[in-house]
């Protein structure tokens, strides 16, 4: 594919984690199966959200895309590059066009750095530009992000969790990456400053054709924000589809309880609409349940449902869905 139209594709991912026991000799008991068999495409400058409960893998598939935590097995396609198979000084210089906006803004700063140094760090590590040129490139990502490029100087603790964030968003950019994780980076913002950056990560998204992978629980942001949305439970992709026709057309009946789970602004509406109330508590990711992973709690589930995993589908165009009760 020479346009590049999938920059980057996942082909049955999984990363497992082992469960180990005893301290002097300590030996495999189990593994916990953080992200199982995911096969899925994102698209060069589209934003796929991907939705889940907490627990759900949706972090550890980011990092393993990234490479930072590397999967069990499957692969990781950049285009034409396959990074699971990639090391050393190659890994390195793909790193560049991949970035990552963490979650907590508070965690994620060094704070003994000042802002200058946190941003222009990525440019020392890669040994781009001279030390006038890096400050410059630092004050122009400031104004980029909508700080004041005074700012330099300044150490996170003396910023408030949007402007820490905003940083942040300033050092991904800082060494023109084409593809960004955003692992959950509104989470842990007030309400009031959250649509502020998703407004600047849609501004700047328009402005250098990024390409976002937006990992969010707020519904309502998601479908603000993406042009796909994947469903994700216990390690699984249950559902992949358009924007639109996720939340005019859920398939899955967890998405569907996911869906009926966000508020209507319209009083009325509210109260007519059914409610899915899911019964029991997700199952632990190093016991799964046989068979589909959510036939626990699935409110139409049958014996198949137990005993066969079902197939990931494509069931309609644009639209993939892991359910044996879909036609």
């Amino acid at each position: 594919m020479n346009d590049y139209e999938n920059l980057v594709r996942l082909v049955n991912l999984c990363k497992f984690f082992p469960i180990n026991q005893g301290v002097i000799i300590p030996r495999k008991v189990g593994e916990i199966k953080a992200v199982d068999n995911i096969t899925i495409n994102i698209r060069k400058g589209e934003t796929l959200g991907l939705v889940g409960e907490s627990g759900c893998g949706k972090s550890t598939t980011g990092r393993t895309i990234l490479q930072l935590i590397r999967p069990s097995s499957g692969k990781v396609y950049y285009k034409d590059t396959d990074l699971t198979q990639a090391s050393g000084e190659t890994l390195r210089q793909f790193r560049r066009n991949m970035q990552m906006i963490f979650q907590d803004p508070y965690a994620s700063l060094n704070p003994r750095m000042t802002v200058g140094g946190i941003i222009s760090e990525p440019l020392e590590v890669y040994n781009l530009d001279n030390r006038r040129t890096r400050r410059e490139r630092v004050e122009e990502l400031l104004e980029l992000v909508g700080l004041n490029q005074y700012f330099v100087n300044r150490y996170p603790h003396e910023f408030s969790g949007g402007q820490r964030q905003r940083v942040g968003v300033a050092r991904a950019l800082a060494l023109h990456p084409e593809f960004i994780v955003c692992d959950e980076p509104i989470s842990a913002l007030d309400v009031s400053i959250q649509a502020q950056v998703v407004n600047l990560l849609e501004e700047l998204q328009e402005m250098f054709s990024l390409t976002y992978l937006f990992i969010a629980h707020d519904l309502s942001m998601v479908r603000h924000i993406s042009d796909r949305i994947a469903v994700m439970y216990l390690g699984k992709i249950v559902e992949l589809t358009l924007r639109d026709e996720l939340f005019g057309n859920p398939l899955h009946p967890y998405t569907q309880s996911l869906l009926s789970a966000v508020p209507f602004p319209d009083p009325k509406k509210e109260r007519e609409r059914k409610r899915i109330i899911l019964e029991g508590d997700v199952p632990s990711p190093s016991n799964p349940p046989s068979g589909c992973r959510f036939h626990t709690r699935c409110p139409i589930a049958i014996d198949t449902c137990s005993e066969i995993d079902p197939e990931w589908r494509q069931t309609e165009p644009e639209h993939w869905v892991a359910c044996h009760l879909v036609d």
